[in-house]
């Protein structure tokens, strides 16, 4: 009895790790005065992150919510989620935010926990981008500051824009940092909501970072595309963890019709 409650709850503590987090926002595009709602998500992705769904609710414990501004101003949304489920692992957490003024806005999100019974120290980042402009039939193309890096250890940080100009056959290029320098040869997935990836490697969706820790997909329809990555350092310990694993998150709206060039 006792060795098989061992079990379950080394795999649960298994599951819980393999959990990755994610924000994104209703659109990507609003007017200036509009407002935005940011949700902040988990997904159960024991199996190497194959899907796009749901499972159970972010911890808020250990985890910071943040919006930095086109002028670099930040403002903290941890303090104002509200839950959208009924029991305490459904749903996820969401919240509302006016922007004041036009540009390029990031969602920012960190998680840093240890689940002492693994004993597995879990370092998470995620972001997302929206753009506000005075008008939505003319949207400017030159919003800077989606190339940001914020330090975290780590982090998905787009090469081209995330939002203005994107479409279909707009390729959606990052660069994965790990402590703050490029990381090459790692696996970075681009995920189609309501799509699957194939086990192991999947070529549609997949690719190895360069030298420079560059990835580069190109859409070919619209829809939501969350790229992830996972690394994990076995013999990274600490007082109460025995090994670490990270993982980064970047969630991209891909419109049908580009709103910068009309196509």
């Amino acid at each position: 009895m006792i060795r098989n409650c061992l079990i379950l709850l080394l795999a649960s503590a298994s599951s819980a790790l393999a959990h990755d987090t994610w924000v994104e926002t209703n659109t990507n595009l609003i007017r200036t005065g509009d407002a935005v709602y940011v949700d902040l998500k988990l997904g159960n992705h024991g199996n190497d992150h194959r899907d796009f769904k749901l499972a159970s609710k972010v911890g808020l414990k250990g985890s910071t919510l943040r919006m930095l501004s086109p002028e670099g101003k930040s403002y903290d949304l941890k303090s104002e989620l509200v839950d959208t489920g009924y029991a305490p692992k459904e749903g996820y957490w969401t919240t509302k935010f006016v922007p004041a003024q036009p540009g390029l806005y990031m969602v920012a999100h960190t998680m840093d926990q240890v689940v002492s019974y693994a004993p597995v120290r879990s370092v998470k980042s995620a972001k997302t981008f929206f753009v506000v402009s005075p008008t939505l039939d003319r949207v400017s193309p030159d919003n800077p500051g989606f190339n940001r890096l914020l330090g975290h250890p780590f982090e998905l940080v787009p090469v081209t824009s995330p939002v203005t100009p994107m479409g279909p056959g707009q390729p959606i290029t990052v660069q994965l940092f790990y402590k703050g320098k490029p990381m090459a040869n790692a696996r970075v997935s681009f995920i189609p909501r309501g799509h699957q990836l194939k086990e192991e490697f999947d070529p549609d969706y997949e690719r190895k970072t360069d030298a420079k820790g560059h990835a580069v997909f190109t859409p070919t329809t619209g829809n939501t595309y969350l790229v992830v990555a996972h690394h994990k350092e076995p013999d990274e310990s600490g007082d109460n963890h025995e090994s670490t694993k990270y993982s980064t998150t970047l969630t991209v709206f891909v419109p049908e019709i580009c709103p910068c060039c009309g196509e």
